[in-house]
């Protein structure tokens, strides 16, 4: 089995845009300010358990 080398990866990446939902519609994260982004980093996931 043979490593590629990281040159070759970084030839075949590609931007990836995050979206977060706001206030009802959808923004990608890289348009908000400093301050909304830190805010962003913080928040924590949820994951609603299935009662059944």
């Amino acid at each position: 089995m043979r490593s590629i080398e990281p040159e070759k990866l970084q030839s075949k990446r590609t931007k990836c845009i995050v979206y977060t939902r706001v206030m009802g519609y959808h923004r990608p994260v890289e348009s908000f300010n400093i301050g909304k982004k830190g805010e962003h980093q913080e928040r924590l996931q949820f994951i609603e358990k299935c009662n059944s």
